[in-house]
């Protein structure tokens, strides 16, 4: 059995591994952080479908892959209209029923989690 001092290459070969497999690890973990930190995670997120944007990325991307046609696309554009508008009814009734149950610090509170953008 070898003693270790620093400066000395490491002896065993299963410590050697141990070690450089932590390194890449932490390495990674760093890179990644940063790269997201720096707003690579944007690109991740899409636009929502019952938004303006959303709606139109979603009325492109289907009307390409699906080869639709200019009256499937109209009826398309409706069919997403109406189910935004259903989509944002159900969102606002859910909000108004949670509002029942709060005080007027927690609505307030309640609010501003829901303008964060997500994490």
């Amino acid at each position: 059995m070898t003693t270790e001092t620093i400066g000395q290459p490491i002896q065993h070969p299963r410590t050697a591994f141990c070690l450089t497999m932590i390194a890449v690890f932490l390495c990674g973990a760093a890179v990644g952080a940063l790269v997201m930190n720096f707003g690579a995670h944007r690109g991740l997120h899409r636009a929502a479908f019952w938004t303006d944007p959303g709606k139109e990325i979603s009325i492109n991307r289907l009307q390409r892959e699906l080869d639709l046609t200019p009256a499937q696309t109209e009826q398309l554009k409706m069919l997403l209209d109406d189910f935004a508008h259903y989509y944002r009814d159900v969102l606002a009734t859910g909000k108004r029923s949670i509002y029942k149950i709060l005080n007027d610090e927690q609505k307030r509170k309640f609010d501003r989690l829901l303008n964060e953008p997500p994490s």
